[in-house]
């Protein structure tokens, strides 16, 4: 049996909630990747080309810095990451919480919220980020039900 963590950057509260779900049904452990520094309503306007949330996705080199650490991630053989989808994909912090840790031959699982799209090129957009892990199928999990997810995460065979 896997030990598993539920990782999620939340901006606004969604995806935290549909993290909290999905830990519960997985019985996974639950961690939120904070930014140092968080994100206001006015850093969050997609339709202000100077917000920090623009600035930051049109920028591919940008890593948004992280302010807590998942000190036990070795212990986990199995890592759902949770974000919400921006501008078709995943907001770079998630690329930062990649990029922090070692994830070689751990499976990793990519679920998200999204006003509308699905996760787009998000996948091949982050694989780079962790080369060795093992990746397998995610989704948008919008409005899902503890049902829903159960079965997802069953038929996930972590």
């Amino acid at each position: 049996m896997s030990k598993v963590l539920v990782a999620y950057f939340s901006a606004s509260g969604t995806t935290k909630r549909a993290a909290s779900l999905l830990a519960k049904v997985a019985n996974a452990d639950l961690v939120e990747i904070r930014p140092e520094e968080p994100y206001s309503g006015a850093d969050l306007d997609w339709t202000n080309k100077r917000s920090r949330s623009t600035i930051e996705m049109n920028d591919p080199n940008s890593r948004p810095i992280i302010g807590n650490r998942v000190e036990n991630i070795s212990d986990y053989n199995a890592v759902f990451i949770g974000f919400p989808i921006w501008w078709y994909t995943a907001p770079h912090i998630v690329k930062t919480f990649l990029e922090s840790y070692d994830f070689s031959g751990k499976q990793i699982v990519l679920f998200a919220t999204s006003g509308g799209s699905g996760l787009g090129r998000t996948e091949s957009e982050l694989r780079p980020c962790a080369p060795d892990a093992v990746w397998k199928g995610g989704k948008v999990i919008n409005g899902a039900t503890e049902n829903s997810l159960r079965n997802w995460v069953e038929s996930l065979n972590l």
